[in-house]
């Protein structure tokens, strides 16, 4: 009999952007539920109390951390190389979170960060599919590769965090969401690319969250209190964290490959 849920136990996990939001609660999660985890973010300070707090009940040492831009492929290829070393097994469950946000549209949004936002959102994000896939078939072909024969025991996960306005066109947030509605296409491009490997790749697209993410994108208190009162209440982190951990947990052979998850008075986006 198929189990309903698989243990995480035997896991181990690389998520970017780990240093706030949902990349921290997402970490702090899967690690509760048994996985070693990787870390990742630009604010080393707080990478350290991150890992002392989520070691403190841990004395294994479950979580360990890389310090950088996870857009550098160099830095991609230390979290893989550090799961290696830290935890004796390589990482099979990797979170692509990090990214940033945009107040505004096409027309409205400042385009002097179009460029940087553009370059985490999308260009990040690709590098390290590229990369976790590579790793995950054990070569740079996914035509050449085999079909792991443990693979129903084995479960692999590549997991990208997108977001509703990536579905759904927003013109409050359009520069963004243009960002994200590339992030969905790479994520299903690579989902139909590595499905008949064994691995799956998924797609989590949250509505509103509260988090650092709307003060970085630049919106003000004033439209944060509008969407509350008109919405709330709004998701928090840990609401994306259950639903990546959910995802996880499901048996190798089972894929939940394309999750939308709303505040429940979210009409739109």
């Amino acid at each position: 009999m198929t189990p309903s849920h698989q243990t995480l136990a035997a896991r181990v996990a690389i998520v970017t952007g780990a240093t706030a939001g949902i990349g921290l609660a997402i970490a702090a999660d899967v690690a509760a539920a048994g996985a070693r985890v990787v870390i990742n973010g630009r604010r080393p300070d707080k990478l350290d109390t991150i890992c002392a707090d989520l070691n403190r009940d841990h004395p294994d040492k479950r979580v360990v951390s890389v310090v950088g831009d996870c857009v550098e492929q160099r830095i991609i290829d230390t979290l893989f190389d550090t799961a290696r070393r830290a935890f004796a097994a390589d990482a099979d469950c990797i979170v692509i979170n990090a990214g940033r946000g945009l107040s505004g549209s096409v027309v409205t949004s400042d385009p002097a960060q179009w460029e940087e936002m553009i370059r985490t959102n999308l260009l990040g994000a690709a590098r390290l599919m590229r990369t976790a896939a590579q790793r995950l078939l054990g070569g740079p072909d996914p035509a050449a590769a085999t079909l792991d024969a443990r693979w129903t025991s084995r479960p692999r996960d590549i997991i990208a965090i997108g977001s509703v306005v990536g579905r759904h066109v927003s013109p409050f947030s359009s520069m963004y969401g243009s960002t994200k509605f590339g992030l969905h296409g790479l994520t299903e491009g690579l989902r139909r690319e590595l499905a008949p490997k064994g691995i799956r790749v998924t797609l989590v697209e949250p509505g509103f969250v509260v988090s650092e993410f709307q003060g970085v994108a630049g919106y003000t208190d004033e439209w944060f209190k509008g969407v509350l009162d008109k919405i709330g209440p709004v998701l928090q982190p840990a609401d994306v964290a259950r639903v990546v951990r959910f995802v996880c947990e499901q048996p190798a052979a089972v894929h939940m490959s394309d999750i939308l998850v709303r505040p429940t008075r979210q009409d739109y986006p």
